[in-house]
């Protein structure tokens, strides 16, 4: 007997395992592990990933697998296999971890259908259930759930009148189109032909277009090709010398753009510096990780592209990764003029078809190279040869729900797996990777020279608290506005960054002081202009202006903060004749939207690119010589130990936008703390020592990279439960743990309550815990039946990446 060893989609503890099924005599062969199934499970069929294979079940009696979801595995062995990895790392469920490995598109769908058991049992049913099974035996619970008949069912279903099935459906669905393919032999249809009479001259056309091609085609095309209808080609297949076929055709998002196609450019003397140990990785097939810490311009893409290129000489594939959707339209153009149709894009901005079609084309070695966003770290290739990670400190790489993993990590484990090298690309990386390279465990390649050699933009910081003090109560310092008019009279152009999203931070009374908060969750609302409304960017939660104070009665109460509305608004005052682009989640949210507005920039049809974070990284504009951060601090003032890290990573990425091809370029930094090392250092392109300041400061207070953090969080509705039961975590871990590791909780989380549940936590810091898995997975197997019954979440985030 065959039995096939199965993860089921259930995310329980309990079934956090492998379940035996039979494998059927008609699918012996063909179930290999990495196949998805649907399988018995309880009452219901749900869908699983077969895992392995074995001679013998460990109990008696075990039920045949029902149905097979896949034809070729969708995850091959060393995804398996990474799977099981970061269960142990993350503390996740497998099935969680092998679900974040594929597209949307994969992951089961279930419907319920109501099947009729017998025509004896049609007489039994309730008057109100009878007319649904007059001329049919099983129909879809949606239709019913919502009509006032479904109590009549669930007696019927109790009686067991009516069976209730579980269907599992795939929600990728291939796109196919109708197509032809040739059905006679070569001298049949020459002689077909030889014998057509005039009138039939379009059949004609037809054969010989496909006997030109030779494969299977499909009829719109040829009809557009030969500019006919399909009348012909339908004749020639009731003739029988064509035969229909489906031909499977995938959404490219690309597919009505053209790419010239590109060749490399001569590398300078520092980039042929940096670039050689990684070919000679390359070529003798040896894993190294290499932190490339290159100023913003250096070239870092340039030697990107050339290190694939050799790779995809050498028959290998390669994973290029980068920040979520900011960089892919300039990104996704670089690589497809170089590459053409060896890549394959993944990225949240593609619809969920287009993903499915993408991976579709991994999977079947139809490409060779990914470029995408955290998830493409999972692209289900065999042969890998290189895996780069651009920007490698940015947050997107690190997952916030589970698994919680960091791309980082995933790409090391493969490049070890596949004996290959990995690229850490960064102007600012992260304090934990420089560390790591200054310790020799990566291996540093600097490049210091912007491209052309032109020159780092000269930095000019302003104390707003000054121009407030002077009299100037607008959103641009006197020194930004004069340059700006000064671009705009020599036609140059001017990015404007803006550190958040929204028209007005908050609303406040000025009399008394109130902030309309939400009553969801303990956080201030915050006003969008366009639709007059106050709205929590974290349950969604939305209510009217209020035009009074609800506490004073005042009317004095008044929007601050300033969001990117308020200031394209502004800039409409003071500088009428300059047309602004604004990009910020609202603007950018319809498809395909981020590129038409860089392209708008792109061609100069505007003058001013304002935005959020989105606009701070991997964009080059020849003609930008200005850029203006309008407020370096909202970052500063978070309660997260990397608060300033983030502050000195973003303005030195935003600077980086300016002056990086012939014309020189200025930043103007408006801040109300000038003196705050990370935006003094910024402004001087100043990385060393940027690091050396902050390295003690995160030695001083035990933080990475000197010592591992894990964050535990505990949510419920009921604050007390929350209170006590944070409570009782910390204090079994300080019972166990090493005096050396510091235990910091229990306390409120900085957002102590989200969508109407109460959040504490508590914060580890530790150097060597080898206990410390195993202890975190006894907590959270300790208190599984509270977490089911009652509503009890525990999360816990081995590198947590956001504090809050």
């Amino acid at each position: 007997m065959s039995v096939a060893s199965v993860i089921v989609d259930v995310a329980a503890k309990q079934t956090d395992r492998a379940f035996d099924y039979a494998v059927p005599d008609k699918w012996k062969g063909i179930i290999v592990p990495g196949m998805r199934v649907v399988v018995p499970f309880g009452p219901r069929k749900v869908q699983g990933f077969v895992v392995a294979l074995k001679e013998e079940a460990e109990v008696k009696r075990v039920k045949p697998i029902a149905d097979l979801l896949d034809l070729t595995p969708v995850l091959t062995p060393e995804l398996l296999e990474i799977g099981h990895w970061l269960t142990e790392k993350t503390l996740c469920f497998m099935i969680s971890a092998f679900q974040v490995m594929l597209p949307a598109a994969m992951k089961a769908k279930y419907d319920k259908e109501l099947s009729l058991l017998s025509k004896e049992a049609y007489e039994q049913l309730h008057e109100q259930v009878k007319p649904f099974f007059q001329s049919r035996s099983s129909l879809k619970w949606s239709e019913v759930e919502k009509t006032a008949s479904a109590p009549a069912f669930h007696r019927d279903i109790q009686k067991g009148l009516i069976e209730v099935v579980y269907v599992v459906k795939n929600k990728g669905n291939k796109k196919t189109a109708k197509g032809v393919k040739l059905n006679q032999s070569l001298e049949e249809i020459q002689q077909f032909m030889s014998e057509l009479n005039k009138q039939a001259e379009k059949q004609k056309q037809v054969l010989s277009f496909m006997l030109e091609r030779n494969e299977e085609v499909v009829i719109k095309e040829i009809a557009e090709d030969l500019q006919i209808t399909s009348a012909p080609i339908k004749a020639l297949i009731n003739k029988g010398l064509l035969a229909e076929t489906e031909i499977e055709i995938y959404r490219d998002p690309y597919q009505d753009r053209y790419f010239t196609p590109s060749k490399p450019f001569q590398l300078t003397d520092e980039q042929a510096e940096a670039i050689a140990p990684i070919l000679r990785d390359i070529e003798e097939n040896l894993h190294d990780v290499f932190l490339m810490y290159g100023v913003t311009g250096s070239g870092k893409t340039e030697v990107y592209l050339q290190s694939i290129d050799q790779v995809l000489k050498k028959g290998k594939e390669a994973i290029m990764l980068v920040p979520e959707i900011s960089l892919t339209p300039q990104m996704v153009k670089r690589f497809k003029e170089r590459f053409g149709s060896k890549v394959a894009v993944l990225h949240s901005g593609l619809s969920t078809g287009e993903k499915y079609d993408e991976w579709r084309k991994i999977q079947r070695k139809e490409v060779s190279v990914v470029v995408g966003a955290r998830s493409a770290v999972f692209a289900p290739f065999e042969n890998l040869g290189l895996l780069i990670i651009d920007e490698e400190h940015e947050t997107s790489y690190k997952q916030e729900e589970n698994p919680r993993y960091h791309a980082r990590d995933v790409a090391i484990y493969r490049g070890q797996h596949h004996q290959c090298p990995v690229i850490l690309g960064s102007a600012t990386p992260t304090l934990e990777s420089f560390a790591r390279a200054q310790k020799g465990v990566y291996k540093l390649l600097t490049l210091k020279q912007r491209m052309n050699k032109s020159s780092m933009p000269s930095v000019d910081i302003v104390d707003m608290r000054e121009e407030l003090r002077s009299g100037n109560r607008s959103m641009f310092s006197t020194l930004l506005f004069e340059k700006m008019k000064d671009r705009l009279e020599k036609g140059e152009q001017i990015v404007l960054f803006l550190n958040k999203r929204g028209h007005s931070s908050f609303v406040m009374c000025r009399d008394c002081g109130y902030v309309p908060t939400c009553e969801h969750c303990e956080i201030s609302l915050t006003y969008h202009r366009y639709q007059n409304k106050l709205k929590c960017h974290y349950c969604g939660h939305e209510e009217h202006v209020h035009t009074e104070c609800p506490e004073c009665h005042s009317e004095h109460i008044r929007f601050f903060g300033s969001g990117t509305q308020k200031v394209e608004e502004e800039l409409t005052k003071v500088l009428p004749e300059a047309r602004v682009v604004r990009m910020d989640v609202d603007t950018t949210s319809r498809k395909g939207a981020h590129e038409k507005l860089l392209n708008k920039f792109a061609s100069g049809e505007a003058q001013i690119l304002l935005g959020t974070q989105m606009i701070a990284k991997g964009l080059d504009f020849p003609n930008v010589t200005l850029v203006g951060v309008l407020t370096a601090d909202t970052m500063l003032n978070l309660p997260d130990f990397r608060a300033s890290e983030k502050t000195f990573q973003l303005l030195t990425q935003v600077s980086g936008r300016a002056g990086r091809h012939k014309l020189p370029g200025e930043v103007v930094i408006q801040t109300y703390t000038p003196e705050h090392y990370s935006i003094q250092l910024a402004s001087q392109h100043d990385y060393d020592a940027f690091y050396m300041q902050e390295m003690e400061i995160r030695k001083m207070h035990k933080y990475p990279p000197f010592f591992y953090l894990a964050l535990v969080t505990v949510s419920h509705e009921n604050i007390a439960k929350v209170v006590s039961v944070t409570d009782k975590i910390s204090q079994y871990l300080r019972q166990k743990l090493s005096p050396q590791t510091t235990i910091l909780g229990p306390v409120a989380s900085p957002i102590a309550k989200i969508k109407d549940r109460y959040r504490y936590q508590c914060m580890l810091k530790y150097k060597l815990e080898p206990s410390l898995i195993p202890l975190l997975k006894y907590i959270l197997e300790r208190y599984q039946a509270e977490m089911q019954k009652e509503n009890l979440t525990i999360t816990i985030d081995l590198n947590p990446y956001s504090m809050m």
